[in-house]
């Protein structure tokens, strides 16, 4: 039996907002966040997120780019322009070209994660 001091993080209880307009990507995401002890609750677009965020109140949120009505960018901007959810973590998950990184960080975005990525990211 191995035996550390390092606890692992308890996540029971925090909450995330998944954003994309993908279902698969949807039900990976969530499988894996679940699996840590997050509750997870999706949007589809942008639109939706910004009517959503505001109910259940998320402790972070992840946002594909490209989706429709309101792609991710636009969206890390309204949240960070909103006094409600200017501190909320964003992170954008998806293809992340050198584009997307630059103009990800200047919405708002806290970090990126690549797709496709391994559950363990």
């Amino acid at each position: 039996m191995v035996q550390s001091k390092r606890q692992e993080p308890n996540f029971a209880g925090m909450r995330i907002l998944v954003v994309d307009d993908e279902k698969r990507m949807v039900d990976l995401i969530r499988m894996n966040l679940e699996l840590e002890g997050f509750e997870v609750v999706t949007a589809g677009d942008g639109a939706e997120c910004l009517e959503v965020v505001h109910q259940v109140r998320p402790d972070a949120v992840t946002l594909d780019v490209v989706m429709p009505r309101l792609d991710g960018l636009r969206t890390a901007a309204r949240l960070r322009a909103d006094p409600r959810t200017r501190d909320l973590p964003i992170a954008i998950v998806s293809a992340c070209t050198q584009y997307e990184v630059d103009a990800g960080f200047a919405a708002g975005a806290d970090a990126f994660l690549s797709k496709p990525f391994e559950p363990a990211e």
